[in-house]
């Protein structure tokens, strides 16, 4: 059997993992890089550049390469993220036949799905190189906050990528499970990862020969790349006030402040002042180069990010909350993802939970290197610890009057099972539509539709007589199925949750078909 990889498909970058000898390791790409940057270009030729080459081109191709697409991974295209992404980004964001968002590269439009499999392939291609064989099966890592659909949505990217995912881990679980591998030690951990475009926060228990999920919380649209943007807008504000010209709509301008704003705030994690030079970002009326020159604090950028790393101090108190524990029960606290790096972070963390965090994990590679351990350890029914993860958000279905009725809690261990018996509104009623939801507001409209299905068939009667009968099914991937059966007749129907951002089996089958078919067109580190 070929060996199981672990993957970190994350906003900015990707990485992947594989054990050798009872020891993990972080694969480099072939530019010797151990993370790849999670952007995909396309040339006017046609060929496909992934990571760094894709980078390297971005200023000169800005509406043809696409980055931090995870931030669209599962979502509608009308909802409020997407839109607000679409007017921060020199690429097309475009709506699907089904109502997702998808991207438009050189003339042909992407899913989704896609983009991240592209990704995906790339890891694949360079654990294959590096091993010397075919890999064929991943745990792959997402945000503890992810629902059901943004799941799936990842579930169907690694089939079309060719992979068999053996397990879907939880960012945060797998932080820790690499963080307590070998320590033999009980503590109370608390996994604070913020990395380019989500937060997670999660509680967990370790002990000997268990991995225990108290309670997890998060925010999938907030990181790293609303930070850089806030220093974009400045950048754009700054010199429109000098020079009055409105650089918004020049692609390439937009990316080259990005990347600059990208670097400096790297730059003032290290230092308190760092400049800005940009010749030639833009041109006056009568011809002649313009050129942006800037110096940016870190008292500015923190002031740019002030708002952002306070949303998660609230979150982290509900968390907290959830799991039943003070700041002060908490023995150690792992930064996970790039953005921890900047010293605000830290300060707000450390506030917090009222001790340092522990800095001897690598926050770029140590979620890649959890995945990896789980992969061996289900590839080899090896012995190690067992992981109890939770689900995130309550889950249940709409009722009369636009309630919406819990069947599971956020924060209830998984896998799980739930059943609760409901009745009709109307006399004489023979169908009823269960819409399945996900999200925690008591009114069904503000919480995530995840899909929806009609049980027929039943016996007719006065309103309030017929029971039936609703199980709802989350396995240890997060990924739900619901079931409805009508008690008198036994007449049932199922569904595996499947929301409109999600590709049908046709769609899926026929990309995975192209990707096995095109092989190694893409040109790559």
């Amino acid at each position: 059997m070929s060996r199981v990889i672990g993957i970190d498909l994350g906003t900015t970058n990707c990485c992947v993992s594989v054990m050798e000898d009872g020891q993990v390791s972080v694969i480099p790409n072939t530019g010797g890089y151990k993370t790849t940057p999670s952007i995909l270009g396309l040339t006017e030729a046609g060929k496909r550049l992934v990571g760094h080459l894709a980078k390297r081109q971005a200023v000169t191709n800005a509406k043809n390469t696409v980055f931090a697409a995870k931030r669209l991974i599962g979502r509608n295209f009308d909802s409020p993220q997407v839109q607000q992404l679409r007017e921060l980004v020199a690429y097309k964001i475009l709506e699907g036949p089904g109502g997702d968002a998808r991207v438009e590269l050189a003339g042909r439009v992407f899913t989704i799905q896609e983009i991240a499999a592209l990704l995906l392939r790339e890891m694949k291609r360079v654990a294959e190189e590096y091993l010397g064989e075919p890999v064929e099966q991943a745990v792959v890592t997402v945000p503890a906050y992810f629902n059901d659909t943004q799941r799936q949505t990842t579930r169907a990217a690694a089939r079309i990528a060719g992979l068999e995912v053996l397990r879907l881990i939880n960012e945060p679980t797998a932080a820790a499970l690499s963080y307590g591998i070998g320590r033999g030690e009980t503590e109370k951990v608390a996994v604070y990862d913020m990395g380019g475009g989500t937060f997670d926060i999660t509680v967990l228990e370790l002990s000997q020969g268990l991995l225990e999920v108290r309670a997890t919380g998060g925010d999938t649209y907030l990181g790293g790349e609303d930070i850089d943007l806030a220093i974009v807008h400045h950048l754009m504000e700054a010199f429109e006030k000098s020079d009055g010209i409105s650089l918004a709509s020049d692609a390439m301008a937009l990316q080259r402040l990005k990347d600059a704003a990208e670097k400096a705030k790297c730059d003032l994690s290290q230092v308190e002042v760092t400049e800005i030079n940009l010749p030639f970002i833009a041109q006056d009326e009568a011809g002649q180069p313009l050129h942006l020159l800037h110096t940016l604090t870190r008292e500015q950028i923190e002031g740019f990010a002030e708002e952002l790393v306070e949303n998660t101090r609230e979150i982290c108190r509900s968390v907290l909350a959830d799991a039943g524990f003070e700041p002060g029960d908490i023995d150690q606290v792992l930064l996970v993802g790039g953005q921890t790096r900047m010293p605000l972070v830290q300060e707000v963390v450390t506030d917090i939970f009222g001790r340092a965090p522990y800095r001897g994990v690598n926050p770029d590679e140590v979620v890649a290197m959890g995945a990896a351990i789980q992969g061996s350890m289900l590839a080899e029914n090896a012995e190690g610890p067992l992981l109890v993860d939770v689900t995130p958000l309550s889950l249940g279905i709409a009722t009369f009057g636009g309630h919406f009725t819990r069947l599971i809690e956020r924060n209830t261990t998984v896998p799980t099972s739930a059943r609760e018996t409901f009745t009709t509104t109307r006399d004489d009623q023979e169908s009823v539509k269960i819409c399945v939801l996900q999200g925690e507001s008591e009114h069904s409209d503000d919480n995530d539709l995840l899909g929806e299905f009609a049980l027929t068939g039943i016996r007719p009667g006065p309103k309030g007589t017929p029971a039936i009968q609703v199980t709802f099914d989350i396995d240890a991937n997060g990924i739900v199925t619901v079931s409805a059966r009508d008690t008198a007749t036994d007449q049932a129907q199922s569904i595996q949750v499947s929301a409109r951002a999600v590709l049908s089996s046709e769609e899926e089958a026929k990309l995975a078909a192209e990707f096995a078919a095109e092989g190694e067109v893409a040109l790559r580190d």
